[in-house]
C-alpha cells in the first residue's frame, strides 16, 4: 500500500491555491496539511506540521518562493520542495535548483503530472515538467547556468562587500549567524573565490553594488 504523502501548498492566488488543494485532496494517498499565501507563512506552517513536501509558488509577498526554498533547506531539510510556477525561463529554473528545489512544474500541467511530480520527489527523485525538458537540457549542457546566485545569496554578497560582519547581516535579514556562514561558504564555492576580499572585488568588477 502506498504511504500517505503529507503536503502543504503556498500560493498567493486564491483560485490557484484552492484548485491545487481540491485536486490533491481527490487522491487517497495525499494529505494536504494546510495552505499559505506567503513564503513566510508557508515556513511557519511547515515548522508546525513537518510536511513531506512543500509546493511553493515563486512570486509571493513577504518572502518569495525561492527565498523560502533556501530557508526550508536550512531549517527543514527533510521537507522536499516542489516549485509550482507560471514561469518557464531558465533563470527561474536555475535559481530554484540552486536554492534546493527537487522539482519544478508549471501551473497548467494536468493533475496526473502534478501527482507524478509529487510521487517522484517523495521517492527521493526529482521532477521537471515535460515542457521544461529543453530548458533543463540546456542547463545541464551549460554548467555556468547552475552557478546563478539566488536572491538571498545576492543580498548577502552585497552585505559582505559592504564590510558587514556575519552577526550584523544575520540581524538585518532576521536569519541565524550559522545561516549567514553557510551562504558565505556557498558563495565562495559557486564563484570560485576563496576570500571575502575576493567577493568584494567580484561585486565591484561586475557592478553589482551600483544603484539604479
Amino acid at each position: 500500500m502506498t504511504s500517505t504523502i503529507r503536503i502543504i501548498i503556498a500560493d498567493d492566488h486564491p483560485l490557484v491555491l484552492e484548485g491545487v488543494r481540491a485536486c490533491l485532496e481527490g487522491y487517497e494517498h495525499i494529505e494536504v496539511l494546510g495552505t499559505a499565501t506567503t513564503g513566510r507563512a508557508a515556513l511557519e506552517l511547515a515548522r508546525e506540521t513537518r510536511p513531506d513536501i512543500a509546493m511553493l509558488d515563486i512570486n509571493m509577498p513577504e518572502m518569495n518562493g525561492l527565498d523560502a526554498t533556501e530557508l526550508f533547506r536550512e531549517e527543514l531539510p527533510d521537507t522536499r520542495l516542489l516549485i509550482l510556477s507560471m514561469h518557464d525561463d531558465r533563470e527561474y529554473i536555475s535559481s530554484a535548483l540552486s536554492a534546493g528545489a527537487r522539482g519544478y512544474i508549471l501551473k497548467d500541467v494536468p493533475a496526473e503530472e502534478m501527482i507524478a511530480a509529487i510521487e517522484a520527489i517523495h521517492r527521493g527523485g526529482t521532477y521537471f515538467s515535460a515542457g521544461l525538458g529543453n530548458v533543463f537540457a540546456r542547463l545541464r549542457e551549460d554548467p555556468a547556468e547552475e552557478t546563478v546566485l539566488t536572491t538571498r545569496e545576492q543580498t548577502i554578497l552585497l552585505c559582505l562587500a559592504d564590510g558587514k560582519a556575519n552577526k550584523m547581516i544575520a540581524r538585518e535579514l532576521d536569519i541565524s549567524v550559522r545561516t549567514v556562514e553557510t551562504h558565505r561558504k556557498n558563495l565562495k564555492r559557486k564563484l570560485g573565490i576563496s576570500s571575502t576580499a575576493g567577493l568584494t572585488r567580484y561585486v565591484i568588477e561586475n557592478g553589482l553594488g551600483q544603484g539604479d
